[in-house]
């Protein structure tokens, strides 16, 4: 969805957050739209290579050009696909798992 073609479609320069799914937005594209300046900074909770794990996207010594670039650049924020973890959020997780836990052993 955030490709070249959506990225040239804007008027005016802006920042972009993806909160959603990593293949929303095409890396090369965001990183050709980061350095043109087209795209100011970006905010990233899920990555295109998300089904990577984190342990092993980090210790490879083969990572895509482009996500070589998001991490060193300084006008990218990574996180690591927790942006809609509140405090409720993990309260009904973890009361779900006590509740799966009784129903199995009580």
């Amino acid at each position: 969805m955030v490709n070249s073609a959506f990225v040239d479609a804007f008027k005016n320069p802006f920042w972009l957050i993806n909160t959603a799914r990593g293949k929303s937005v095409v890396t090369t594209d965001l990183v050709a739209a980061l350095k043109s300046g087209k795209i100011l900074g970006a905010g990233l909770d899920v990555l295109e290579y998300e089904k990577t794990s984190f342990e092993d996207l980090f210790s490879d010594n083969k990572l895509p050009k482009a996500f070589q670039y998001l991490v060193h650049s300084e006008n990218v924020l990574l996180t690591p696909h927790v942006a809609g973890w509140t405090i409720e959020s993990k309260e009904k997780l973890a009361q779900t798992i006590v509740d799966k836990i009784k129903a199995k052993f009580c």
